[in-house]
């Protein structure tokens, strides 16, 4: 499960970030999260809650949004993508041209981002 990976990650740069504001706790982590990031939401929640425990994270509240992918082709269509019905890629599915059914290069949608933490920090 590379959930558990990248979470430990993200988790890493939230408390780098919450030491450099002095903060005492974390409320709320807003993630987002691209449609072609092969990333399971309840894997990553999963992964939030136990590698969280015992830091200045534990107990916050895990906020996922989601992003669309879109695609481009050599025929010039820019948009999303269409999933093949007959692929035998399951995991990572084809990704095909509306337009011309030709094979289609991922633009947008492997994204996993950080947008907010929302941590208590001292009055200044």
């Amino acid at each position: 499960m590379h959930e558990f990976s990248v979470m430990s990650q993200i988790i890493d740069s939230v408390i780098q970030e919450a030491k450099t504001r002095d903060a005492s706790r974390i409320e709320q982590v807003d993630l987002e999260i691209g449609d072609y990031t092969m990333l399971g939401e309840e894997q990553l929640r999963f992964a939030f809650d136990i590698l969280s425990k015992d830091t200045i994270v534990q107990g916050a509240k895990l906020e996922i949004s989601h992003r669309s992918g879109k695609v481009k082709c050599s025929c010039g269509y820019e948009g999303v993508a269409t999933v093949s019905e007959d692929s035998p890629h399951k995991v990572v599915p084809i990704l095909e041209c509306p337009k011309c059914g030709g094979l289609a290069s991922i633009t947008e949608g492997r994204e996993c981002l950080v947008r907010q933490i929302r941590m208590v920090v001292p009055d200044v």
